[in-house]
């Protein structure tokens, strides 16, 4: 397949080829859901456009694939709409984007666990490892994988730093420590686009710029009660280190985030209580003069307009700025210097602004440029066809690095004793009662009765939430875990030894039970399998925590959202591990589940 313009070679010559209308379909970056049947004129379960119309009546070229989508169904439907794209219209190659897909956590507005592909832990846990070349090889092999799939622009990698406890967003972070953040970011950016970007590379969007974290109350800004970010520690800047290190890096493509900041300076003038897609003082002030990014700047998703969702309310993410009616929010975006609209597809509305002169055709071509040149900088304009997809792309290789990569970032933060032998490595020859565990993995399992000792998983809390759409997907709220689920452990240490495995997508509030287990260790993303592994000694734990675990919910509500490690008297602090070194007694075969 090829994509060609006679006579035209530059980005400016290609850009000026075009007529304002695809132009200006450049401009939009819509979700498109993929799955068993798809075709170009499945139109999505929300309604509106599908692909064919996208493509050839509003011009649009960015595409991000949606849902949890295996790995065929996804290039069916690329090279489906990468063959339309180049016939119609402009015949500019189409660029598909996607939220991660190599973890655990499923959530529609965030990351997708894997399907049939490697499967690692969340990015949190390339945190606890503290090892960028881990994280490089990672992302190359996210780079791999995309290139298979025929998606060549990732959103990710996150870099906010989880300094509110309870945010919900952690999990795809790296850590609370600002130079760690900035390290992982740039070796992550490395790997998806090597040096430079070309033909084999995946542009990396660095996200969410000027630095997610610090929600007041820790509340996510996908819903109107958790637009606030307030910096009551005057830590910005901290916040801000992992972008300039992406920045330096080369990261094809910013995100702002949804957030709104609320009594923030800098240089001595106020900003803009708007959200930081609609601050020129952001956007255009801080990372392109600045900063001097000369890259996209993406808007997350869905800015303009408010929806419905399956029958659930989706208020547009204008926080500041839901006083004006839809066009002066698309006009404020370009204002403030957005490319690309994350999410929305209703091109017409910016024709008809240009067209009555709201909007200037000039600036239009601003955004044209920078988008037809990350095209020209993926080799899409000479090649845009994927490459042949014949097996299952995952290698066994690299399914066992990552299973291996789930055990090593696990961190363990108590060790006991049972008759004066330490509890872990746990001996090939003690007998496991296993709770918490799937199914298959009660093949390892004995009867309480006949247990020698007791392995309990249990997943960090949340305050369960369900009337905006997306809102059941984010785990928010508080810290503390169930008064019922304590009640459990205890009871249950009463009579055996206690090995408590912590799944933590955010910290949790422990203080209750770490006193009554004999081991405790969290998980940041891993099998059943692979917590086997580690708790037997196949590999050992290596990873350390990357935030503190408060002692109690009231020191996390006393603390400030924006300043690290603020907490009192946290149970335990970032950093905190316990590297066990002794020699492994099982096999990795003896633990495979089916």
């Amino acid at each position: 397949m090829s994509s060609t313009f006679p006579g035209a070679q530059t980005v400016d010559e290609r850009v000026a080829a075009l007529s304002i209308e695809q132009q200006i379909g450049l401009l939009y970056q819509p979700m498109i859901l993929v799955g068993d049947g798809f075709d170009l004129d499945t139109r999505p379960p929300w309604g509106g456009p599908s692909a064919r119309e996208l493509i050839g009546e509003s011009g649009i070229r960015f595409f991000c694939i949606g849902g949890p989508a295996t790995p065929r169904h996804i290039r069916e439907a690329t090279t489906m709409m990468q063959e339309y794209a180049i016939s119609v219209g402009s015949r500019l190659p189409a660029v598909f984007s996607s939220d991660p897909r190599h973890g655990f956590v499923q959530n529609d507005a965030a990351t997708h666990s894997a399907q049939g592909l490697s499967q690692w832990p969340e990015p949190i846990g390339f945190g606890a490892l503290r090892d960028a070349a881990a994280v490089r090889e990672f992302a190359d092999i996210v780079r791999t994988d995309y290139l298979a799939m025929g998606l060549r622009l990732a959103l990710h990698p996150q870099v906010d730093l989880p300094t509110e406890p309870r945010w919900a967003r952690q999990a795809q972070s790296f850590a609370v420590d600002h130079t760690l953040s900035s390290e992982l970011a740039a070796a992550y950016i490395e790997g998806l686009q090597g040096t430079r970007l070309g033909a084999r590379a995946v542009a990396a969007t660095t996200k969410h710029f000027p630095g997610g974290g610090p929600q007041l109350d820790g509340e996510d800004p996908h819903f109107p009660y958790g637009r606030e970010q307030i910096y009551p520690g005057g830590r910005f800047a901290d916040h801000l280190a992992p972008f300039r290190s992406a920045i330096d890096a080369g990261s094809a493509v910013i995100m702002p985030y949804y957030g709104m900041p609320v009594g923030l300076e800098l240089d001595g003038r106020p900003v803009e209580e708007v959200g930081f897609a609609f601050n020129r003082r952001i956007i255009t002030e801080l990372l392109r003069e600045e900063l001097g990014f000369e890259g996209v700047v993406l808007s997350d998703f869905g800015l303009i307009s408010d929806q419905q969702v399956f029958g659930k309310p989706f208020p547009a993410r204008a926080w500041g700025v839901e006083h004006l009616e839809e066009d002066r929010r698309l006009e404020r975006l370009l204002h403030a210097g957005i490319d690309q609209l994350g999410g929305e597809s209703d091109t017409a509305r910016l024709y008809r602004l240009v067209d009555s002169g709201r909007v200037d055709a000039a600036r239009i071509a601003v955004s044209a440029r920078r988008l037809v040149a990350l095209q020209r900088d993926l080799g899409l304009l000479d090649a845009p066809g994927a490459e042949p997809l014949d097996g299952p792309i995952a290698t066994r290789e690299q399914i066992d690095l990552g299973r291996r990569t789930q055990s090593r970032a696990m961190t363990v933060l108590i060790v006991g004793d049972v008759d004066g032998v330490p509890i872990l490595p746990l001996p090939s020859a003690a007998r496991a009662h296993l709770v918490g565990f799937g199914d298959a993995a009660r093949l390892h399992s004995v009867a309480e009765v006949d247990a020698d000792v007791a392995v309990m998983r249990i997943a960090s809390p949340f305050d369960p939430r369900d009337h905006y759409f997306l809102e059941n997907g984010m785990q928010q709220g508080s810290l503390d875990l169930p008064d019922s689920l304590i009640e459990s452990i205890v009871d249950l240490c009463a009579r055996l030894p206690v090995v408590l495995v912590v799944h933590l997508a955010r910290p949790a509030v422990l203080t209750p039970v770490a006193d009554v287990v004999t081991a405790l260790v969290v998980d940041y993303g891993a099998s059943d399998e692979s917590v086997l592994a580690a708790l037997r000694g196949v590999e050992i734990p290596r990873g350390v925590l990357p935030f503190d675990l408060p002692r109690t919910m009231q020191a996390v509500i006393d603390s400030r959202p924006d300043v690290a490690s603020d907490s009192l008297h946290p149970l335990f602090t970032a950093g905190s591990g316990i590297r066990l070194t002794t020699t492994p007694f099982t096999s990795r075969a003896d633990l495979e589940i089916p």
